[in-house]
């Protein structure tokens, strides 16, 4: 992706993240008891596990959607949750799974969305506004839908809308939910390359994915989770390993390097070949 018109100089502020003996859940379904994660600042983390493991519920908590009900989650040693929703707005973006656009709204309107925080009765759009906002369609490939209904796009368009509006929004830290969810895999990888060029100019990004490769290629920092427990964290080429890979996630792989960066790359094991060579090949789903 080319992201030359994408201004990725990071705001001045930084700002660390933290979750301190937290418990999360749903109602009264707890999914995690007893959390602790530490966001390294200006990093790039990447939250790993298998489903239903508490990935995308420990991102929530972060990006202070869900209250944690025992522990704390804590922005520059302050809870989350205590910031003023716009004054959080400025420091945090989130994108999420999915959220559903407003019916009739076009895809400059929702991406001007992402200026909300910086609005008030005496600020209100301004140059700056419509300079972040063209220059984050830019950077997502969209200038030439910005008027198309968003209801009208593909759902890997629909994806590229929404992290364009989180681009908008210019936040030291961004909280990524699986963003290449409906992308195909150019897509997939030309955003990557643009999360990693803005956390290359100071921003934090902690993104829960499903791809390990993909984590292993991008990431300078990896959590591991499973059960509603963090299993490990650290860089990548520390944390992923063939025996990691088979207690967390019950795959017999190989790890080898990637060679185009030497990252690791889980290369999974055929069955039957481990069967053939007397290993006990894992058990199905």
């Amino acid at each position: 992706m080319t992201t030359e018109p994408l201004d990725t100089t990071a705001p001045a502020a930084t700002a660390r993240l933290v979750a301190r003996e937290a418990t999360i859940g749903y109602s009264r379904r707890v999914v995690a008891e007893n959390l602790t994660v530490d966001i390294p600042d200006r990093t790039f983390t990447a939250i790993i596990g298998p489903n239903g493991c508490g990935k995308s519920t420990l991102l929530r908590a972060l990006s202070r959607i869900l209250p944690p009900s025992a522990g704390s989650v804590l922005l520059d040693g302050r809870a989350v949750n205590s910031y003023p929703p716009k004054e959080a707005a400025r420091l945090l973006g989130l994108l999420p799974q999915s959220s559903p656009a407003p019916d009739g709204i076009r895809v400059a309107d929702l991406v001007s969305r992402g200026r909300a925080p910086y609005q008030n009765l005496i600020h209100q759009w301004r140059p700056s506004d419509e300079d972040a906002v063209a220059a984050a369609l830019a950077a997502t490939k969209l200038t030439d839908l910005s008027g198309r209904l968003v209801a009208e796009l593909s759902g890997g368009q629909r994806q590229r809308v929404w992290v364009a509006m989180l681009l908008a929004q210019d936040t030291p830290i961004m909280l990524l939910d699986e963003p290449t969810t409906f992308l195909d895999i150019a897509h997939q990888y030309e955003l990557m390359e643009l999360f990693r060029s803005l956390h290359e100019d100071g921003r934090t990004i902690v993104a829960v994915l499903h791809d390990l490769n993909q984590a292993a290629r991008y990431a300078d920092h990896l959590i591991v989770m499973d059960q509603g427990r963090v299993v490990t964290t650290g860089p990548p080429d520390a944390v992923i390993t063939t025996e990691l890979i088979e207690e967390v996630f019950g795959l017999r792989s190989l790890v080898v390097p990637d060679p185009v960066t030497g990252t690791p790359t889980v290369v999974p094991l055929d069955p039957r070949t481990a069967e053939r060579n007397g290993a006990e090949a894992p058990a199905p789903d």
